[in-house]
């Protein structure tokens, strides 16, 4: 027989919020800009999809994940890629000096 102690274990608990996002099914260029995309056309497609995020059930796990897992790119959890970066680097400098 196999042995199968040493498989991963299911994490469907853990991604099973993304079941309940608003952002499901939608189409992702909403939420990920293209290539080159700058100035008014970018404020404009995050706060469509920040929009979307405002009353999403499942908003504090999907911040919870993008700032846990350092997504570099789109909104996630209703924040921009800046405003993940400017978290994480000042958690970082939190934990240098600590």
């Amino acid at each position: 027989m196999t042995c199968t102690t040493r498989l991963p274990k299911p994490v469907t608990d853990v991604w099973d919020w993304q079941l309940e996002g608003l952002c499901r099914g939608r189409n992702s260029a909403i939420f990920f800009h293209p290539e080159n995309e700058r100035g008014y056309a970018r404020v404009a497609r995050e706060s469509k999809a920040k929009e979307i995020c405002r009353s999403c059930p499942v908003l504090a796990q999907c911040r919870a994940h993008a700032l846990r897992a350092q997504e570099p790119y789109g909104v996630w959890g209703g924040m921009g890629e800046d405003e993940r970066r400017q978290i994480i680097a000042a958690t970082r400098r939190r934990l240098k000096i600590a």
